[in-house]
Order: C-alpha cells, then structure tokens, then sequence
C-alpha cells in the first residue's frame, strides 16, 4: 500500500504540512516494503482549484491513502472518485504519522474537514 504524507520537507523528519492542495512535497511510503520517494506537489501552482491539480497528481503516482492536515471539498472529492482514502488532522513529523498509520492510529476521514477556499 502506498501512502502520500502531505510535507514541509523531502525526508521522515520533515513536519506534516497541514495543506493538502497547497504543500511544497509529498513523503510516498509504500507501507508493505518500506521504501520511500519524494515529489514536489506540482498541483500548489495552479491559480484556482490547486486540490484538484493535487489530488490528480496523487491519483498519478497510483497512492492507495492520503495522510494531512486539512482536505477541503473540491480535493476530497476529487480523491474519493479516484478511490484514494483520506486521513485528516496530521500533525508532527512525518515518520511519526507513518508509525500511527502502521498501528492502525489513524481515523479515515468520511468528509471534507475545512471549507471551500478562495481564489
């Protein structure tokens, strides 16, 4: 299974990044081999709609979760058809969101927790 965790940095140490659509990097941790890779969220440029942008990124690099701080609805949306499930609320490090996600920790979010943002 693999696992995107929204980031402020390239590497486990790195702060959970509360912003899905607007992070400067996403953590892949593939959860059954351990192995990671880094990419830059490419969807933080788009004028408007940068959750959309971001979760087609994600649905690209075929992530089964999200891991972060805030999915508004348009992202959550976008991610829910692409069948990516959802963990909201992450705070602290990267590698510690990974070890909750591994021990089962983690409730998966069944909505958007923050509101529409503006252009």
């Amino acid at each position: 299974m693999k696992v995107a965790i929204s980031a402020s940095g390239k590497t486990l140490d790195s702060e959970v990044n509360p912003r899905l659509g607007r992070c400067e990097y996403f953590i892949i941790y593939n959860m059954t081999t351990g192995e990671q890779s880094v990419i830059e969220n490419t969807g933080r440029f788009s004028q408007g709609s940068a959750g959309i942008a971001t979760a087609k990124l994600l649905n690209d690099q075929q992530v089964d979760a999200v891991i972060t701080g805030n999915v508004g609805p348009n992202a959550f949306s976008a991610l829910a058809a692409a069948g990516i499930v959802m963990y909201t609320g992450a705070t602290g490090k990267v590698s510690e969101m990974v070890e909750k996600f591994k021990l089962g920790q983690l409730t998966e979010a069944k909505f958007p927790n923050v509101g529409p943002h503006g252009r």
